[in-house]
């Protein structure tokens, strides 16, 4: 018994032993444990959405109060601006995007038949002599009719599950405003109760850590979320000039995907460019410069002026934590990682900073 409370070795070991342990039973009883994955399934996207949301317009309360407007009338003022603007959004453009969908996906093979042409043309340039597109193709065993059931198949697939999740959405869209009022109320009480939590040698410690994380996370979405909207906003009105179809849908896909760091640009790129490519390869020059002047500019001026330094990681870290809560969380994962791990990274330097202080005195 002494040998064990002395032994820092076996000490852990037996706690890295009994913690795998409950793990094990965990999945053996794991009925047990299915009401609460339902409770947290239901609640998590609605309770995401609406973080999501208040730290995206919080600011914008504080700025009020600052003007000497009471919160409360604030939060009213920005609950009703905000509904009323989602509302003539989605009533406005919803069918618009509905129909630009549903239309892109029943040209897909007319897509596909028209990049094909693109592309032979490009034939034409003594650059391309040495290039045999169609043993290129063979070789690659790539036809037309199995790229368009491809991905025929994958948006059916993905309109399936849409379609499956209209009934959580209705769900969603009826309790966010809810949880985000009382997020709006009670989130500065939040900080406090939380701090109440610890000892009195603790408090001042976790209070400072919280409104340091805070701080983080209302920089980034507040700032990515702006800097995304203005690109969506650039984008949309370049596509219309350039002629281009699907110019909502698209905008809004390369505003959303401009959310994930790095590589969102991208990912949202690739689609606008094919659209362009459908109608020539000068089309879908102008699109790709198009869209790196708008990336740049965010880079450069948007993202840096709204989201400031709380974003102070490596790129090659980023794309780590991008690959790995992807792998694990999907979408949400992606989006979520980043900010997470600025958070956590917060944490840790915090107390880092506070042990050294310490060691100081």
């Amino acid at each position: 018994m002494h040998y064990f409370k002395h032994s820092k070795l076996l000490f852990w070991t037996l706690w890295i032993l009994a913690i795998i342990l409950i793990i094990y039973f965990a999945t053996r009883i794991s009925f047990v444990f299915q009401p609460i994955f339902v409770l947290f399934s239901t609640l998590f996207i609605p309770i995401l959405s609406a973080g999501f949301l208040f730290y995206l317009l919080n600011p914008l309360i504080n700025m009020m109060q600052k003007l000497k407007i009471k919160r409360s009338y604030a939060i009213i003022l920005v609950m009703v601006l905000f509904l009323g603007g989602a509302t003539i959004f989605v009533i406005k453009t919803f069918p618009i995007l509905m129909n630009q969908l549903s239309d892109l996906v029943a040209n897909i093979p007319t897509i596909l038949s028209d990049i094909d042409i693109q592309t032979r043309d490009l034939a034409i340039f003594s650059e391309f002599d040495n290039v045999n597109l169609e043993e290129t193709l063979k070789q690659l065993n790539i036809s037309l009719d199995t790229l368009s059931k491809t991905i025929l198949n994958s948006f059916t697939t993905s309109v399936s599950s849409i379609i499956a999740t209209v009934a959580n959405l209705t769900i969603v869209l009826f309790t966010v405003p809810i949880i985000l009022f009382y997020m709006f109320h009670d989130g500065e009480k939040l900080q406090l109760s939380i701090t109440h939590l610890f000892p009195d040698k603790y408090k001042k410690h976790v209070f400072e850590l919280l409104h340091q994380t805070n701080d983080v996370i209302t920089a980034y979405i507040s700032g990515k979320g702006l800097a995304s909207i203005v690109v969506a906003v650039l984008i949309y009105f370049s596509l219309l000039l350039i002629g281009l179809p699907y110019t909502l849908l698209l905008a809004i896909i390369n505003g959303f995907t401009n959310l994930i760091p790095y590589i969102g640009p991208f990912i949202g790129a690739v689609p606008t460019v094919i659209v362009g490519l459908t109608i020539s390869p000068t089309a879908a020059l102008l699109v790709a410069l198009v869209i790196l002047i708008v990336q740049q500019l965010d880079a450069n001026l948007l993202t840096p002026k709204f989201v400031g330094k709380s974003l102070a990681i490596h790129p090659l870290t980023i794309i780590i934590i991008l690959l790995v809560a992807g792998k694990m969380l999907g979408i949400v994962g992606i989006i979520f990682g980043v900010p997470a791990f600025a958070v956590i990274k917060t944490i840790v330097v915090y107390i880092k900073n506070t042990q050294v202080a310490a060691e100081k005195l």
